[in-house]
């Protein structure tokens, strides 16, 4: 009995918990009617940083391409497919996301002989923002200029939002509007969610999650 109360235990302390879990739940937050913002957790991805040696990013880029068909950024930049997508992430580093974790470790295993590789998976918590008003409510902390003209589809930078260091990159924009990706520090997951919700109180915000 009690080694099968044990056992239980563990695989309750074990199991995958999501970065957002008991922080955002779905819905609608703020303002009624129609919502100016929309947020979506991304749940279940593969991430990990690949940092090429000096002078041999090419090895790197031809990898990349060839099994991926993205381009690897040298500038504050992003790569996306349907499954991938490749961030610039400094100089000489990049982060790649994959939708899902299937095939991501024998991926990786493929990259490791021309990058220093570590797989970041559960490391970060992420979100997808969009809608009308969304500029409007991350720049109520962000520093960075959003304007479309400023920072176009592609664009990507690591700043920070409410003192919060955060990896920022504009997506193809979606039906309500430009649409915007944000990764934060496991650990800083509830700090910028109560920023956030209060941010887009004013316009209205639907809340989902969903996957990578």
């Amino acid at each position: 009995m009690a080694d099968s109360a044990i056992a239980t235990w563990a695989d309750k302390a074990w199991a995958p918990r999501s970065a957002w879990a008991g922080i955002v739940e779905a819905g609608q937050i703020g303002a009624g009617g129609t919502p100016g913002v929309t947020a979506r957790t991304v749940e279940g991805y593969g991430l990990a940083t690949l940092i090429a040696p000096e002078g041999a990013s090419a090895g790197l880029a031809d990898a990349v391409g060839g099994r991926l068909g993205l381009t690897l950024p040298a500038t504050p930049a992003a790569s996306a497919s349907p499954t991938h997508t490749i961030l610039w992430a400094g100089p000489g580093q990049s982060l790649l996301r994959a939708r899902d974790k299937a095939g991501f470790s024998d991926l990786l295993a493929a990259l490791s002989p021309h990058a220093a590789v570590a797989d970041q998976s559960e490391a970060r918590a992420a979100l997808t923002l969009s809608g009308p008003r969304i500029r409007d409510a991350l720049a109520k902390g962000c520093m960075v200029d959003l304007h479309p003209r400023a920072f176009p589809i592609g664009t990507v930078a690591l700043t920070s939002i409410a003192y919060i260091g955060v990896h920022l990159w504009r997506a193809e924009d979606g039906p309500d509007g430009p649409v915007f990706e944000i990764m934060v520090a496991r650990s800083m997951a509830g700090s910028f969610w109560s920023w956030f919700s209060a941010s887009v109180a004013e316009y209205g915000c639907a809340v989902s999650t969903g996957r990578g």
